[in-house]
């Protein structure tokens, strides 16, 4: 199958429809629910649809499934009705069009769609019901706009989505400007398009940069600290096994063998053969090791007599 996008009320699709509704036949809730209509149920549901998002989306939904057989006819505002009543929209009017025209709940769109639905406007484009959400909608001096069609009984309530409106996207927008100018800025987009001056760019660009520079020196440092823990691990296994080899290699009774050699060795060297304290018995430690051994001293030398 081929889609195509939603057609504009002046457009010949539409208008042929709009010919062939006999809106003498006045359909009511009744009939409506119990799917007795003779034909589509025309029903028209309106709004600025800025910045196109999944509660728009959801509320056209309701609207497209209130009654069994409905052709909806979407109604958006132009830019100047919207600035003098609401204020600055993100998209214009073309942009917000075509959104709404690509919403597959949508039969039909009609641009420049007026702030209150009169009497000859349902007449013209052969409304039966209006859907919007049941909470009143003032203006002026009037408490509800759609307090009329709701009297008539021909008004069908619709559900906002808690959590998600266009003005919620754009807080989140003004709240984190910085990230999103960055952003844009890394995209190509110039201090110009942003409507940002020199110094603000640069000081964008430069905060960006110390960003980066600081989750580089985290890392590094983490890295260095990984290898550290490492190394220190490794080296702690290598000193047991080091440890463990060298007692095994060298015990108890051959350690204190080489001790002996060794204290032998050093009471050669301090009192040699010859000497006035060298015994011809050999020195007095018995050859094993004591906390208790004293140090031996050197042998005293013989005052030099002088004439």
């Amino acid at each position: 199958s081929i889609y195509k996008e939603t057609p504009f009320s002046d457009e010949p699709e539409a208008m042929t429809r709009r010919r062939a509704c006999d809106y003498s036949i006045k359909i009511t809730k009744e009939m409506a629910m119990a799917d007795k209509s003779p034909r589509p149920i025309r029903v028209y549901a309106d709004g600025a649809y800025d910045l196109f998002h999944q509660g728009h989306a959801r509320q056209l939904q309701q609207a497209k499934n209130v009654f069994p057989n409905v052709y909806l006819i979407v109604g958006v505002c132009s830019d100047a009705l919207l600035h003098k009543m609401k204020g600055l929209t993100v998209l214009n009017e073309q942009e917000r069009y075509e959104a709404v025209r690509h919403c597959r709940y949508v039969d039909e769109v009609l641009r420049d769609a007026p702030w209150t639905v009169t009497e000859e406007f349902l007449m013209e484009n052969k409304i039966d019901f209006v859907a919007h959400d049941d909470i009143p909608y003032a203006c002026g001096s009037t408490s509800d706009i759609y307090a009329p069609l709701k009297a008539k009984g021909m008004f069908v309530a619709t559900e906002r989505t808690e959590g998600v409106s266009t003005s919620d996207i754009v807080a989140r927008i003004v709240r984190d400007y910085d990230e999103y100018v960055r952003r844009n800025l890394e995209r190509g987009y110039s201090a110009k398009d942003l409507n940002i001056s020199y110094l603000k760019e640069k000081r964008i660009r430069f905060k960006r940069k110390m960003h980066e520079l600081k989750d580089k020196g985290k890392h590094v440092i983490d890295s260095i600290g990984e290898r550290t823990d490492d190394m220190i691990s490794k080296w702690e296994e290598k000193s047991k096994d080091f440890v463990e080899s060298f007692l095994r290699r060298f015990g108890k009774e051959k350690l204190t063998h080489i001790w002996n050699e060794s204290k032998n060795k050093i009471l050669n060297a301090l009192s040699p053969p010859g000497s006035p304290n060298h015994s011809s018995s050999g020195s007095s430690f018995n050859g094993d090791f004591s906390e208790d051994d004293e140090y031996l001293s050197p042998p005293t030398k013989r005052a030099r007599l002088y004439s």
